[in-house]
């Protein structure tokens, strides 16, 4: 693991790194943010959205001093593999910078788009083996991040403790943004997509005994609320499932980390009360 950068902020220490991973075949990076003390201390892992880098969070979000005051260590890795090599395309939404959190089965993507694995198995023992941490983690993400904190939490219950999103995909496979990625990493068979759908994994019971309550924000000023975010299908599957999903509609905000940075406090504390419970 290499250090690229190290900075002090709220009491603590941020570090900026990079190593290789198994997973993708290719050197990741991400942001580290350790609160003062000797710890131990839980780990909250933040999915950013299409287009990020592990950037766009740790500068924008406004997240360390609350991460401070929980005393909760957040990660926040890129969003996808880079670099000479690594497949990609000419559009936003879909290559480098647009992995969705899922392994890809389709060339050219199946050799390095396999952001599942590396989230579930390399960045977690990366983070455990190397800071001070509980084992006891939460996973929390924005756009097509917040897809992947729900649909990684769904899928993996025994890596997370707890799950928020900020305007999450909720539903991949009935919307576009959804649609052209699966296709692309998963091939014509939409049956294997709804294994990768937050809103048809809870609507199958799988947060059921495993979360007591799923916090979401969304702002009703969000471009993308009607056509790709769609929160009312992921609301349906709770109310079928009986599951408890808290969706709060924020007034006037939008797609942006101004939306981001003025709930961020929220779910840092919604994390910390379950992580340390």
């Amino acid at each position: 693991m290499e250090v690229l950068k190290t900075h002090a902020v709220h009491g603590g220490t941020l570090r900026y790194l990079k190593h290789d991973s198994a997973a993708t075949g290719t050197p990741m990076t991400l942001s580290v943010f350790v609160p003062a003390g000797e710890g131990p201390f839980p780990v909250l892992i933040w999915l950013s959205g299409l287009t990020c880098t592990e950037d766009n969070f740790t500068t924008k979000a406004g997240a360390y001093r609350a991460a401070a005051e929980h005393g909760v260590i957040i990660v926040a890795p890129d969003t996808s593999p880079r670099g000479e090599g690594v497949a990609d395309d000419p559009a936003y939404d879909l290559g480098q910078g647009a992995g969705f959190y899922i392994d890809a089965t389709e060339v050219p993507w199946a050799p390095h788009f396999r952001m599942e694995t590396y989230v579930a198995e390399d960045l977690i023992a990366l983070v455990d083996a190397e800071f001070p941490t509980t084992g006891r983690r939460g996973i929390s993400g924005h756009s097509m991040g917040g897809h992947g904190a729900l649909t990684l939490a769904l899928r993996h219950p025994d890596l997370f403790a707890s799950v928020s999103a900020f305007a999450p995909i909720c539903s991949p496979t009935r919307c576009a943004w959804g649609e052209k990625a699966f296709t692309a990493y998963l091939g014509d068979d939409r049956a294997t997509w709804d294994a990768h759908d937050a809103a048809r994994l809870i609507e199958g019971g799988a947060a059921r005994g495993r979360f007591d309550d799923v916090l979401i924000d969304q702002g009703d000023a969000d471009s993308f609320l009607l056509e790709q975010l769609k929160p009312e299908l992921l609301q349906a599957a709770a109310d079928a499932a009986g599951q408890t999903v808290t969706i709060r509609m924020q007034p006037g905000y939008d797609h942006s980390y101004f939306f981001m940075a003025s709930f961020i406090a929220d779910h840092v504390a919604f994390h910390a009360e379950r992580l340390k419970a």
